[in-house]
């Protein structure tokens, strides 16, 4: 279990100030200038070192992507964005970031910015966060105000401005490049790949997109080292990571841990359990809507990482959003729910996005009911097997997965469901 005092994010849960004042008590804002003076090499190597890895989901090596930003400007200015979008159904991480420890985010902005080249940072906000915006705007206020952002931000030499740009509730502007064509005033619409952000992002700069977990860790990791932080968590899956854990549990919660933590352990610790017991788990979707779901008795002795629970499990970490089903679920019925989502939030640029998330919701439907045929499971993964893999975006491949994990892991009770209604059973199980 992770002890307090390797905790990054000190204020989740906003019991203390989340001023400048409780921030630096905290020991944020430290020494950020002596940092910066480090140099960009230093930094970008330090956070190689780190080992962290995405937190917005893909888990792509963090220091990495931060390295394919160029050296010298070749005139163009850079720009960091930060992806506050968070619209992931089941993640609610970053929010409790920006609520309560917003300087995490701000300073590790300035500190990721210096190293990355860029002037200029964007953070883009999911339209539905209100108060975190207000949280996040004070405390951008504050810094100005303290000289820590603006000319000679933090008295490091370096100019530095961050600016908040409020979306309008669309999911597909957490996918990067439609975030990018979102902030330049476009529909958000996913671009095709290459050119990749860091050759032409925003505005046809040179740009790197990273989630808000991310860059709030930055400070914290230059200033304990890589060692420190590459010490939690198994080989190629290190560091903190904050879980969102929501469902059927006691006590739901947003809690960090150190990564590989077992599932049980992190459901006993911090969740009180689940409810009705172990006996009455029936699914946990362990990363995000967009991950599939595993059976109850298969998660027990997950281990809480990237690698594990995609190469064992054949599901993913995702967002860490782990959603908690016990046996009072319908299982159909809440993939269904997710499958609706996805055909709304589709953008309708790729055809097999646009038509397949329809298709597949409408049999989702029946499924639900049982009024579907036995062949139709089978024609269901067809079309998510062709939705998969073939968009620009993974919009297509989230909207496939739930439903690809359902079929693999409850395909006795889709059956089943279908057999009751055949012979008539079936008002009598709607009726208990």
């Amino acid at each position: 279990m992770l002890k307090d005092q390797d905790r990054i994010f000190t204020n989740l849960y906003g019991m203390h100030e989340r001023s400048l004042a409780g921030a630096k008590a905290r020991g944020h804002w430290d020494g950020t200038a002596g940092l910066i003076e480090k140099g960009r090499d230093w930094i970008i190597q330090t956070m190689k070192d780190s080992g962290l890895r995405g937190r917005g989901g893909a888990g792509f090596p963090t220091g990495l992507k931060w390295s394919f930003m160029p050296k010298e400007s070749d005139g163009r200015p850079a720009y960091l964005v930060i992806n506050a979008d968070e619209s992931e159904p089941g993640t609610c991480k970053d929010r409790e970031i920006m609520r309560h420890d917003p300087h995490t985010l701000i300073e590790g902005a300035l500190i990721a910015s210096f190293a990355m080249n860029a002037h200029t940072c964007y953070i883009y906000l999911r339209g539905e966060y209100i108060r975190e915006r207000e949280a996040l705007q004070a405390a951008i206020d504050e810094c100005y105000d303290k000289g820590l952002l603006g000319r000679n931000a933090a008295g490091s030499g370096w100019d530095f401005d961050v600016f908040l740009h409020h979306g309008a509730g669309a999911y597909i502007c957490g996918e990067e490049t439609a975030l990018i064509e979102s902030l330049e005033g476009k529909k958000g619409m996913p671009r095709m790949k290459p050119p990749f952000p860091a050759g032409a992002g925003l505005y046809g700069c040179p740009t790197t997109v990273n989630n808000v977990e991310s860059i709030a860790v930055v400070p914290t990791i230059l200033r304990r080292g890589a060692d420190w932080f590459a010490g939690f968590g198994r080989q190629n899956n290190a560091g903190t990571k904050l879980f969102a854990i929501s469902g059927h549990v006691s006590n739901p919660c947003v809690v960090e841990e150190a990564m590989s933590i077992g599932f049980e352990e992190l459901i006993e610790k911090h969740c009180g359990g689940i409810r009705g017991g172990w006996d009455n788990l029936l699914a946990v979707i362990p990363g995000g809507s967009s991950v599939p779901c595993v059976r109850g008795e298969n998660m027990r002795g997950a281990i809480m990482d990237f690698d594990y629970l995609r190469g064992e499990l054949g599901s993913g970490l995702g967002t860490a959003a782990v959603i908690v089903m016990d046996k009072q679920t319908d299982i159909i019925k809440a993939i269904w729910r997710l499958s609706k989502f996805y055909k709304h939030e589709s953008c309708g640029q790729c055809t097999p996005c646009r038509e397949g998330t329809g298709w597949m919701m409408r049999v989702m439907d029946r499924l639900v009911k049982g009024e579907a045929e036995l062949e139709e499971i089978d024609m269901l993964w067809d079309v998510t097997k062709q939705v998969e893999g073939h968009t620009i975006c993974a919009l297509g491949d989230a909207a496939a997965w739930p439903i690809q994990g359902l079929i693999k892991n409850f395909r006795e009770e889709i059956e089943d469901r279908i057999k009751a209604q055949k012979t008539g059973r079936m008002g009598a199980m709607a009726a208990e």
